[in-house]
């Protein structure tokens, strides 16, 4: 993924108002984030802990949406896998978000939502750039490229819900 400007970012968002995207809190990071290694950008609210983002390129747009989930804790013995990553995680590693879908749809209250990994980190996951805490990743055949490749479509898939 190409680096994002801060502008690049809030005109992304496809779920919320103009005004909404304009307010919404960014990474304090951006420039620090490993850009090569990743297919989205997301992040978490650190101001509203149910609240977190993402954007990322879809047939040639950049795509943002904002997720909710909740904030209840699981315990450690419970495990969860990542719908898009595939990594599995104990306790809260993963939840399951759920965006506004867009438009009237939207307005109507009408939402879709899809498990993930709460720290949004499933690039670095998917690359071996980053491990889960005590949970693991699926032995695979499949190469690297083709994992990532694999995730940008889940999370396309995704993202076609929100307009439906």
């Amino acid at each position: 993924m190409k680096a994002l400007s801060e502008q690049d970012i809030r005109t992304s968002f496809v779920n919320c108002s103009k005004g909404e995207a304009k307010r919404l809190p960014l990474p304090r990071d951006l420039e620090e984030r490993p850009w090569d290694h990743l297919d989205f950008l997301g992040w978490r609210d650190l101001s509203a802990p149910d609240r977190s983002y993402i954007v990322t390129e879809l047939r040639g747009e950049l795509v943002g949406v904002t997720l909710r989930f909740p904030s209840q804790q699981r315990g450690f013995l419970h495990r969860s896998m990542c719908s898009v990553c595939l990594t599995t995680h104990p306790g809260n590693g993963v939840s399951l978000m759920t965006a506004r879908k867009r438009g009237q749809a939207g307005r109507d209250g009408n939402s879709v939502g899809i498990y993930l990994c709460t720290d949004l980190d499933c690039s670095l996951y998917v690359r071996g750039k980053k491990l889960p805490a005590s949970g693991r990743r699926l032995e695979e055949s499949l190469t690297v490229e083709q994992q990532a490749e694999r995730s940008r479509n889940k999370l396309a898939a995704f993202l076609d819900t929100l307009a439906t």
